[in-house]
C-alpha cells in the first residue's frame, strides 16, 4: 500500500514516508529491493528505481557484515520534491569514518558503496536514540526525462507493432532502438535535414539531462 505524506524531520516540507523493518540475513536484501521498486512505482518515481535498490542492497549488507545476521533493523524511504533519501537503521552506535571504512575488508561491498557515493547526491550516518542510521539521497530525474521516456515506450510500442515482433529481450530492445533511430535519421535525410546534426544534438542532450 502506497503511503501518505508526513512531515519530514529535517524540514517542514511535506513528503512521503515509507518504513520496512527487516532481519540483516542475505535472502532480506531481494525483499528489501522488490518493497523499494514496488513503493517507488506507488510514489511515481520508478525512474530511480534501479539505483535506489542498489543502495537498499548494499546498505542492508553493511549492517550483516558488521552488525551481525539476523539482528533487527529498518529501511526508511523518503520521497521530498526533488530527492529520494533511503536510510538503514541498526541497533549499534558505531559509526563508519569513512566510506573506505563501510566495507574495507570485503572488495565487492566497496565497490557497491563506492558506486553509491558516485551516484547519490549525498550520504553519511547519524546515531540514533537506538543505535545509528547510514543513509543516502538521490536525486529525481527532471518530469521532462519521463515524459521523454513515456514517448519513446510509446514510439518503441508502435513500431513493434508495424514489425510484427513480440515482446523484446534486452539485446533485442538494442536492436529495435538502433533500427529506430537509423530509420529516423534516413526519414530527416529524405527531407533535406541533417542527420549528423541531430543525431550530435541528441547525445548531447541526452548527456546533459542524464547527468
Amino acid at each position: 500500500m502506497c503511503e501518505g505524506s508526513v512531515m519530514c524531520r529535517e524540514s517542514q516540507e511535506a513528503c512521503h514516508r515509507y518504513v520496512v523493518p527487516f532481519e540483516a540475513a542475505p535472502a532480506q536484501l531481494s525483499v528489501l529491493r522488490r518493497a523499494v521498486r514496488s513503493q517507488l512505482g506507488c510514489w511515481g518515481a520508478s525512474a530511480v528505481a534501479e539505483e535506489a535498490e542498489l543502495a537498499a542492497t548494499e546498505l542492508g549488507a553493511n549492517v550483516i557484515k558488521h552488525v551481525g545476521r539476523d539482528v533487527a533493523a529498518s529501511l526508511v524511504l523518503e520521497l521530498r520534491n526533488d530527492r529520494v533519501r533511503l536510510e538503514v537503521h541498526d541497533r549499534s552506535r558505531a559509526l563508519p569514518a569513512s566510506l573506505a571504512e563501510v566495507c574495507a575488508e570485503n572488495d565487492e561491498c566497496g565497490r557497491g558503496l563506492h558506486l553509491i557515493a558516485a551516484m547519490a547526491c549525498d550520504w553519511g550516518s547519524v546515531r540514533t536514540a537506538t543505535g545509528k542510521a547510514v543513509w543516502c539521497e538521490l536525486a529525481l530525474k527532471p518530469a521532462e526525462c519521463e515524459e521523454r521516456a513515456g514517448c519513446a515506450a510509446a514510439v518503441l510500442s508502435a513500431y513493434r507493432q508495424l514489425s510484427s515482433t513480440s515482446e523484446l529481450d534486452p539485446a533485442a530492445l538494442d536492436e529495435t532502438v538502433t533500427d529506430v533511430i537509423t530509420d529516423l535519421l534516413h526519414w530527416l535525410a529524405a527531407r533535406g535535414g541533417d542527420p549528423d546534426g541531430a543525431l550530435g544534438r541528441a547525445q548531447m542532450h541526452y548527456e546533459a539531462e542524464a547527468a
